[in-house]
């Protein structure tokens, strides 16, 4: 760990899924650019108009979080760099790193025969959190949920959802928030109000890295050109964790929420199809996700327009997540609280604002020069 006065500014990012694809690859890359072993490629926040802004350098972040898995994260990225998610070598030369991080991981829950109540656990959780912050003297903490997907709720549920004890847990511990996960996380009535009552900065939900991107991207386009959609239908076809856990009806339910929420807010409606998510562990870490969009132009002509997007989603996420981390970090240190609609560039369901993803990204240069100014 880094000596000296800096450890007052230094920020912490506590991972809820620590040792998830997700944290493991954002925690090995931020280890990785801050040694100059790789180029920054899809940080936007290493990008030119957030030069000065203030946000807490990538050298600077102390790593840690609560998960119920027990694969240490060092062995988690030799898998990741095994699977062609990590580069060749990369695991053994942030392997230090790796390790620090996975001595700061705590174990989750509720697991599996956990008796505690909801108090209980999020008493621990707070406790976890902010030992974390005491004993690195860290000026703060913001807790980002990487972890797997949950399906909603059912109505009069009598235990909180774990996404909701993790966010009420950093709300008790002081620390902001971050949900890059569709599930539900700060969305009840009691921690919306809990969240505005600590006066911390919190954002999402459900991390736009893939297929809705290109949605955000191309239903303004139809919009803007006065072309007609009749209808849009997407399949998914993913492995690895995500895979796994969405093939849980009701975890589906709840991403696919969100890929319909971007047509909605842009389109005004949402047209007919559907999109369907199919579990293939042959794929690892890998997923296909392919469009299927009826359109209606001049004079009635009937077109189509299809689209394939292949990619690997922990590498898709983890620059978001840094990039979140350190603006929700700055947006604390200068005292902003609330929800952040400006950084709805990075969300599926973001907290308000244009659905757009160049308006998005307008807003987040106006964010950035608003943190500069605060300095």
């Amino acid at each position: 760990m880094t000596n000296g006065n800096d450890r007052k500014t230094r920020s912490g990012v506590w991972f809820v899924g620590a040792r998830g694809s997700v944290a493991t690859t954002a925690v090995a890359g931020c280890a990785a650019i801050a040694a100059g072993l790789h180029p920054p490629n899809g940080m936007v926040t290493e990008t030119g108009p957030f030069a000065g802004s203030g946000l807490p350098p990538l050298s600077s972040l102390v790593f840690g979080g609560h998960d119920i898995a027990h694969c240490p994260l060092p062995k988690r990225a030799e898998a990741l760099a095994a699977g062609g998610v990590l580069p060749y070598g990369l695991a053994a030369a942030v392997r230090g790193e790796l390790a620090a991080a996975d001595a700061e991981i705590r174990p989750g829950g509720p697991q599996c025969g956990d008796a505690r109540t909801d108090e209980e656990l999020i008493a621990g959780f707070a406790s976890d959190m902010g030992d974390f912050r005491d004993r690195h003297r860290l000026a703060r903490v913001v807790v980002v949920n990487v972890s797997s997907t949950e399906p909603v709720p059912e109505p009069g549920a009598v235990r909180q959802p774990p996404s909701s004890l993790y966010a009420a847990a950093a709300l008790r511990a002081g620390c902001p928030f971050v949900n890059f996960t569709p599930s539900t996380g700060l969305r009840t009535a009691a921690l919306t109000h809990a969240a505005a009552a600590r006066g911390l900065p919190h954002a999402g939900r459900d991390g736009k890295t893939g297929q809705t991107l290109l949605r955000s991207v191309l239903a303004p386009m139809f919009v803007q050109r006065a072309l007609t959609v009749r209808a849009w239908s997407g399949t998914n076809l993913l492995g690895g964790g995500d895979g796994a856990a969405l093939a849980d009806p009701g975890a589906a339910a709840a991403k696919n929420a969100g890929k319909e929420r971007v047509l909605n807010d842009t389109l005004g409606i949402v047209p007919e199809g559907e999109v369907h998510i199919d579990d293939v562990p042959a794929l690892g870490e890998w997923k296909t996700a392919w469009d299927h969009i009826a359109f209606e132009g001049f004079l009635g002509s009937r077109m189509i327009l299809q689209t394939i997007w292949q990619g690997c989603d922990s590498a898709l996420a983890a620059p978001l997540v840094l990039d979140l981390a350190r603006l929700v970090a700055r947006a604390h240190e200068v005292g902003l609280a609330g929800p952040l609609p400006e950084l709805g560039f990075y969300f599926k369901d973001p907290d308000g604002g244009p659905a757009a993803l160049g308006d998005q990204f307008e807003a987040l240069l106006s964010f950035a020069d608003r943190l500069r100014e605060a300095r």
